[in-house]
């Protein structure tokens, strides 16, 4: 089983300044790419965007209102070793050799004085 920890950050609405990009596309590309590469640099691996509904209250007489967010979905392994968790299918014992930790221990007999 895999074992993630999730992280969600609010997609850009606006298109910063970059050099070299000229269109709108363009810039709000290179947005998401920096946000991105961000996360990435923190161990984060981009899995998608979603757009989400919020309830909102404009105030404390208004009604609520839907509105909708966009986020962009992250995740990061948080298994402490890092080695691949094998699957429950495989069998432990079909592996050419035994892992280090199911080899038997061997312990010196020590002699009791009686």
């Amino acid at each position: 089983m895999q074992s993630y920890e999730y992280k969600l950050v609010p997609a850009p609405k606006k298109a910063k300044r970059a050099r070299g990009a000229k269109t709108v596309p363009d810039r709000f590309a290179r947005t998401l790419t920096d946000v991105i590469n961000a996360e990435a640099a923190e161990g984060w691996e981009y899995l998608r965007a979603e757009s989400l509904p919020v309830e909102e209250k404009k105030s404390m007489l208004s009604a609520t209102a839907e509105r909708y967010f966009s986020v962009l979905v992250f995740r990061r392994d948080i298994r402490p070793t890092g080695r691949p968790i094998p699957s429950r299918a495989a069998n432990r014992y079909d592996l050419a050799e035994e892992p280090e930790v199911m080899k038997p221990r061997t312990v010196p007999a020590v002699p009791l004085d009686d």
